[in-house]
């Protein structure tokens, strides 16, 4: 499968968003942007992620993904939903402690004939690198196992935004 996109959706708060293909990097600002808006919504109750096309996924976008989790267990109190069918993914996502903030399924969803697609955002460099030290410190805050496993990252990434 070549290609990325995001698909939405959304019924009474809660919303619906599927990935699909490879999720990295370039679509954090079109992420985040996303996960304001939809956090921004006073109506906001949960979420469901669903990662059964998702071919590739990197830590900025599990990072942004642990964000809309986290602000919808504050808004609501709900633990939102997350669809991982390949194992590599659901292994990433359990290695990063997702299953402390989501409700793990190994089922995909039947119908998405409502899903829309989300356009791309375009972000400069400092952007990205914005939203890549947020989502790792998002990850850092998890567990000491993510702490220790991106500290450098991060450490190299305000370094440099210091100067």
């Amino acid at each position: 499968m070549a290609g990325y996109k995001i698909l939405q959706a959304e019924e009474k708060g809660i919303y619906v968003l599927k990935f699909v293909g490879e999720i990295r990097l370039n679509l954090c600002s079109t992420l985040d942007n996303l996960v304001e808006s939809i956090t921004q919504d006073p109506n906001f109750r949960t979420v469901v992620i669903d990662l059964s096309e998702t071919e590739i996924i990197d830590s900025t976008t599990l990072g942004l993904l642990a964000k809309i989790a986290l602000a919808a267990k504050k808004q609501s109190g709900c633990t939102p939903s997350l669809i991982s069918t390949h194992p590599d993914i659901t292994r990433i996502i359990g290695s990063m402690g997702f299953d402390s903030i989501f409700i793990i399924v190994s089922e995909p969803v039947s119908s998405m004939e409502r899903l829309e697609e989300i356009p791309e955002l375009k972000a400069s460099e400092q952007q990205v690198r914005d939203k890549v030290l947020e989502a790792h410190k998002i990850l850092m805050g998890m567990n000491s196992r993510n702490r220790e496993e991106f500290k450098n990252l991060v450490h190299a990434l305000e370094c440099e935004e210091t100067g």
